[in-house]
């Protein structure tokens, strides 16, 4: 997708707010500084930001401590659902997916992250693509990096179901556009 098709796109702040948080935790607040020097970081209380900004907020941090950034997006995937965790998800509707039956507790979340993909998918399209096995597909995907996996939402992806349906689940990536697929898809699997 060219620097075109992102302009007015726009996707939750979280896509920048945790990275800057694990960065100034694991690297220190001057290393961060330095890495997203230039780019227009938003403040704690932002709503939606420009998608350009997070994808350069991404991309800054490949570039900038590529020894580093897988474990870095890891981390800020998993900052950014426990964020989900303790701000957008009810406590009732918590209660109600961990209590039911893992398959239907999955589907409950599985169309509930469908319902809210605009705060995460931007400008890309995310359908929930099967549930045998759970399999998310986003094409279009904003924050891909050509030649890398999409580690920043298989982090958000784990963290979420571990937490409310399947407490050793696994994500597996086995379509990257990164990587040359037409589209990112995503397994969620019961350990």
């Amino acid at each position: 997708m060219n620097a075109a098709a992102h302009q007015g796109a726009r996707i939750g702040p979280n896509a920048v707010l945790q990275l800057m948080a694990v960065l100034d935790r694991a690297e220190g607040r001057i290393v961060r500084d330095r890495v997203l020097a230039g780019l227009r970081l938003p403040a704690p209380d932002s709503g939606m930001i420009p998608e350009a900004e997070a994808i350069a907020a991404h991309r800054a941090v490949r570039a900038a401590l590529p020894d580093r950034a897988d474990g870095l997006l890891v981390a800020a995937g998993e900052a950014t659902a426990d964020y989900i965790l303790r701000h957008r998800i009810p406590a009732p509707a918590k209660l109600v997916i961990r209590l039911l039956p893992g398959a239907l507790g999955a589907r409950l979340l599985a169309r509930a992250i469908e319902r809210h993909a605009w705060t995460f998918a931007g400008s890309g399209r995310f359908r929930v693509a099967g549930f045998a096995p759970l399999t998310f597909e986003l094409v279009h995907n904003p924050l891909v990096t050509q030649g890398k996996t999409c580690l920043w939402h298989a982090a958000v992806f784990r963290r979420l179901f571990a937490a409310l349906v399947w407490r050793g689940c696994r994500v597996e990536e086995v379509a990257c556009a990164g990587l040359g697929a037409g589209h990112c898809r995503f397994l969620i699997l019961p350990q």
